[in-house]
Formats: C-alpha cells, structure tokens, sequence
C-alpha cells in the first residue's frame, strides 16, 4: 500500500500555484506529479478542467482520489490533504473505498434496502411488490440522492408524473409506499430525516375496481397462461379459478388440501405467510382447480 512510482513518468514538477494557472491543455489527460508530495498529482483534461488527485496502489490495484478543483482548491491546502489521506493509506486504509461508502451512506438507495431488510421483509407479507414499485418507480429519481434532502417538491414531481402519464392509482400506491420508508427512518434516527416529505401529498380518487372478467374474456387468459411455462401458468390459472392473492397461491401445500377444500390457515406455519387479516378460512376447490 504506497503511492505508484513515478521515477519513469517525465511530467514531474514541484508544483507550484503558477504552474497550476497557467499549464496548457493537451489533447488527452495529462498528470503532473509532485516531486514534494508522493501521489499527489494535478490531473489536466482536454476540455481545460483542472483538478488535484492522489493516486496510490491498494492491494495492488491503482486508486484515484479526487481532492478537488484546481481552480477552487489552493495548492497548499491540496497538498496538505493529500499528505494525510496518503498518511491514512500507510496505514491500511482505502481512502477512496472509505469516501465510495460515505457518499452510499444515507442515500435514499441505502435507505430503502435497509427499509425492506430490516423491517418490510419481517412485517409485510407484500414487501416484494413494494419493493418492486421503489425499484422501478423511485430508485431512477432518487437513488443517489440523500434521503434527508428528499422534499415534498420531489415526492410530488414523481406522483404527478404517474398521474399525468394516465395511471393515478399508480401514483397512489408509490406515495403509498414511499411514505413508510421515510417514517420507519424518523422513527428509528436513520439518515438524519427529521420530516416525512410524503406528508401533505394528496392522494388521488380512484373509483373502486368493479372489472371482471367475462364468459369470453376467461379462455383468452387461460390460454395465454400456458406460455408462462409449466410452472407459472398453473399458478396463474390457480389464482384465476380460485380468486385468492398470488402470495398465497404461491405458498400452497398439499396438507392444506382434502376433499377438495383448500385451508389457508391464518398464522405463519414453516413456509406459508399466513392470511392477510390472520384469519384462517377455507376455499372450495372447483374441478379445474383440482386438475
């Protein structure tokens, strides 16, 4: 662990605040490496950016430490900076590693895993079609984002986006899902959010769902399901004949099942999650479900 050699590099400079003003840009990047520094190094791009770096092997593989702009980071304060991260990297420490982690630390990505981890996963039976909805709809906005400075302004732009593109249930059950991630981390003193950012958004109205499917509809779905394979189309058909939630289809076992009743029993029993409402309850099974 120690800075990359530069005895054969031939832009070697005692860099001086001169040199940093008025170096000329090339037509590919171009490193100055101090001789008073080791590692420390003024990082010239072809577009004219200027920046200070320190550069060192960990574990044998080159690491790039950005340590500013030359143009808003003085050369002595540069230096000094990278005179103790280069201390720190003698002393078996990744700096550059560290700093990839401080900038995950507290971004809305590490707070939603932490989220479903360590409490949807253990108290909501549905966490995965949340966390499919955080992945697709709120992940691309937000992930790099620090969950502190999420604002309403943000929840609201994502919502009416859905709304506006058509899909204002949608909307809803995003908001509905992102509002839980921010209220479990004020509960808990995670990432320093003092405020649910979620609050105050209104919801839309929704008509209650009255679809169903009709005599003509239900052969079109059941034959599109034999191209799930073998697996997921029986499942899909089951959920189809039967009208139970596809958590608890997917769950079934045959000790639940005799003379042609299915048992969802409402607690938690080895791999089965139990019924949303906890209660045990008994399904008849028709003679397409039995096949």
């Amino acid at each position: 662990m120690s800075e990359i050699s530069t005895r054969n590099l031939p832009s070697r400079y005692r860099l001086n605040d001169r040199l940093v003003k008025t170096v000329k840009t090339e037509a590919k990047r171009k490193l100055y490496w101090d001789t008073v520094q080791p590692g420390f190094v003024l990082s010239v791009e072809p577009t004219g950016h200027k920046s200070f770096k320190l550069i060192y092997t960990f574990n044998n593989r080159p690491r790039w430490y950005t340590i500013g702009n030359a143009n808003k980071v003085g050369l002595k304060e540069a230096r000094s900076i990278a005179r103790s991260r280069m201390g720190e990297v003698y002393s078996g420490v990744d700096v550059q590693a560290e700093r990839q982690d401080a900038r995950k630390a507290g971004t809305f990505e590490e707070l939603a895993h932490r989220y479903v981890n360590e409490h949807a996963k253990r108290r909501n039976k549905s966490w995965e079609q949340a966390d499919f909805l955080v992945r697709t709809y709120l992940l691309p906005q937000w992930a790099n984002l620090q969950a502190a400075t999420i604002t309403r302004s943000d929840v609201r732009a994502i919502f009416n986006r859905l709304t506006q593109a058509g899909s204002p249930a949608l909307a809803n059950q995003v908001l509905a899902i992102a509002s839980p991630i921010f209220s479990w981390a004020i509960k808990n003193e995670i990432a320093n959010i003092a405020v649910n950012p979620c609050s105050g958004v209104e919801r839309n109205r929704t008509n209650p769902r009255e679809r169903v499917l009709s005599d003509r509809e239900l052969p079109l779905f059941w034959s599109a399901f034999e191209e799930a394979g073998l697996i997921r189309s029986r499942a899909l058909r089951m959920i189809l004949v039967t009208g139970q939630r596809p958590g608890e289809v997917r769950h079934m076992r045959w000790e639940n099942i005799e003379d042609s009743w299915w048992t969802l029993p409402g607690q938690p029993e080895g791999d089965w999650p139990g019924t949303k409402n906890g209660q045990t309850h008994r399904v008849w099974l028709s003679q397409p479900a039995e096949a």
